[in-house]
């Protein structure tokens, strides 16, 4: 919004700054910090006077998730410090177009699922949350509305039915038919969006690693906007995704706010609310601007988690089936827990798990040389 200021450079000249992704990013962080702290305080103190905290503890976690000091009624629906931060600064510093449009509506639509989900967990004290039909169906909306948007519109309509992969310095694909590319997409979309929401299990474990995540997110979708750097690098070339830069910028910094209230001892847990949407928002921001097989790498730390949960139980079903007892591969899933029931504290965990995801981070971004 307030990149429209940048048409005015005439009458004031500091405000053609304002047509420099890179400051408009800085300032997206600066301003979704900002809006984080401000919030953080505010919504913890009402939540807790609604006291909309789990009053249980998850049976996935048992004694591990009471073991340092009583979470059941630390309030969740933290992710609303994240989502109202993310939205109002990429409203004011990312300038409006296909790519962002999508973006935030995948952010939206994904989000209203997972605050019903808190919601009936904490006022009606329904601990399955929402249907999974329910959460399926609207995380199908997400998809379905998105990958509609991106087909109608001109300048995306053509790009997104590419199909990119690291190492290799030209399109696999050029264009994807389009049932291949909607079993992608929803893959992508549908798939990271749970694999945060498994991964929020500890302390800071789930938004540390997406931090790391959008900043590899952010400089891809820098790289793809800018021709020569694309040229250079012999990435794919997607005009207009630089926006996307500005949106990570917002993640980061809401994402870095709500870290400070989410550190353990947690504050406030991030729920549903936040874990449904921002799983849904990195993988739409990563196919857009074609890496997301790039995606897998940067977030190992989420991949690994669901497929600990995925191993798991496939195993447990099958030996059961096989021998009449079910066998697990892990002490417990996902996998974080395992290491837990392992008697690593909870707070190497998560540090150890933010330095791996430190390293996938760093291993994605060296593909972008490595072609």
């Amino acid at each position: 919004m307030l990149t429209y200021l940048a048409d005015y450079a005439d009458y004031f000249g500091p405000l053609r700054l304002l047509r420099y992704i890179t400051l408009r990013t800085a300032l997206a962080v600066i301003t979704a910090l900002i809006i984080g702290f401000a919030l953080g305080p505010m919504l913890i103190r009402k939540f807790k006077k609604l006291k909309f905290g789990h009053g249980y503890i998850d049976d996935r976690t048992g004694a591990l998730g009471a073991s340092y000091f009583d979470k059941k009624n630390t309030p969740i629906m933290g992710g609303l410090i994240i989502f109202i931060s993310v939205m109002i600064s990429s409203l004011l510093w990312a300038t409006p177009n296909i790519w962002v449009i999508t973006s935030l509506f995948v952010y939206a639509a994904l989000t209203v699922p997972g605050f019903r989900d808190d919601y009936l967990k904490v006022v009606h004290k329904n601990r399955n949350g929402i249907a999974a039909w329910e959460k399926i169906g609207w995380q199908s909306l997400a998809t379905f509305g998105a990958l509609g948007l991106l087909l109608w519109h001109p300048d995306s309509a053509t790009k997104i039915r590419e199909l990119w992969v690291p190492f290799v310095k030209y399109a696999v694909i050029t264009h994807m038919p389009w049932a291949l590319l909607l079993v992608l997409f929803y893959l992508w979309i549908v798939g990271f969006s749970n694999a945060i929401n498994l991964t929020d299990g500890l302390d800071g474990l789930a938004v540390g690693c997406t931090i790391t995540v959008a900043l590899v997110i952010g400089v891809m979708a820098y790289v793809a906007d800018h021709v020569m750097l694309s040229e250079y690098l012999l990435t794919s070339h997607v005009p207009k995704t630089g926006e996307l830069t500005v949106i990570c910028g917002a993640l980061i910094g809401g994402c870095m706010a709500f870290l400070w209230y989410n550190s353990h001892p947690a504050e406030v847990f991030m729920g549903d609310t936040g874990s449904l949407a921002l799983g849904g928002l990195i993988g739409v921001m990563a196919f857009m601007i074609h890496q997301p097989l790039t995606l897998v790498i940067a977030g190992g730390v989420f991949v690994m988690e669901l497929l600990s949960v995925v191993v798991q139980v496939s195993w447990f079903k099958y030996t059961k089936r096989r021998f009449g007892e079910g066998r697990r591969v892990f002490l417990m899933a996902p996998i974080h827990h395992h290491f837990q029931k392992k008697g690593w504290p909870e707070t190497k965990v998560v540090l150890r798990f933010w330095v791996l995801s430190l390293g996938f981070a760093l291993a994605s971004l060296a593909t972008l040389k490595l072609r």
